[in-house]
C-alpha cells in the first residue's frame, strides 16, 4: 500500500512539476514578445513576469531529482552495463547487486549531506532573488529527492535477490500503443 502510495505521489508529482513549468515558460515567452506590440503593450507593462524564470528552473531541479528516482524504478536511469555483460553468467549476480548497494550508498550520503546543508541554509535565513521565497526549501530537493532515490536502490535490490529479475523498460514500446493495428499504405 505504501509503495504503491509513493509511486502515484512521485508520478503525480513530475507530471505536475513539468506541466506547470511549461505552462509558465509559455506564458511569459507570450508576455515577452506580446510586449512588442504596440496595442498590447499599455496592458502587458503593467504585469510582472520576472519571476518566472527563477519558479522554473526550481520547478526542474525538484523534477529532476524526482525524476532520478522514477529512472531507478522502472530501469531508465542511466547505468553503465558494459562491464556487467563482459563478466560470466555466473558473476553478473553478485556485481549487479554491489552496483545497486553502491548507488543506494552513493544516494545515500549525498542525501544526508544535503540535509547538513539544508539545516544550514534553515540557519542563515536565505531567501531568493526574485519568489523571495526561503533557500531552504529550494535545497530541500536535493536531501529529498535523494533519499527516495536511496530507497529506490534498495526496492530494487530486495526485488532482485527476491526474484533474480531488474526493472526494465522498452524503449520501442509506446504506452497506449499496444492495441492499434498497423496502418494500411493507401496507393
Amino acid at each position: 500500500m505504501f509503495s504503491r502510495l509513493l509511486n502515484h505521489l512521485e508520478e503525480w508529482l513530475i507530471a505536475t512539476l513539468i506541466a506547470v513549468a511549461t505552462f509558465i515558460i509559455f506564458v511569459a515567452v507570450l508576455h515577452r514578445y506580446g510586449s512588442t506590440v504596440p496595442i498590447l503593450f499599455p496592458y502587458l507593462r503593467e504585469i510582472d513576469m520576472s519571476w518566472a524564470q527563477e519558479l522554473c528552473i526550481y520547478m526542474f531541479v525538484w523534477m529532476a531529482k524526482f525524476g532520478a528516482a522514477y529512472g531507478v524504478r522502472q530501469g531508465i536511469h542511466v547505468g553503465v552495463d558494459v562491464f556487467v555483460n563482459m563478466v560470466s553468467p555466473q558473476a553478473r549476480r553478485p556485481v549487479i547487486l554491489f552496483s545497486l548497494l553502491s548507488g543506494a550508498l552513493f544516494t545515500g550520503i549525498v542525501g544526508t549531506l544535503g540535509a547538513y546543508f539544508v539545516w544550514g541554509i534553515f540557519q542563515t535565513g536565505q531567501h531568493s532573488n526574485d519568489l523571495e521565497v526561503p533557500m531552504w526549501i529550494v535545497y530541500l530537493a536535493v536531501p529529498l529527492g535523494s533519499f527516495l532515490m536511496c530507497f529506490r536502490f534498495l526496492q530494487v535490490a530486495a526485488t532482485f535477490l527476491q526474484t533474480g529479475e531488474l526493472p526494465h523498460h522498452d524503449h520501442t514500446a509506446v504506452a497506449g500503443m499496444e492495441d492499434m493495428k498497423p496502418l494500411e499504405v493507401v496507393r
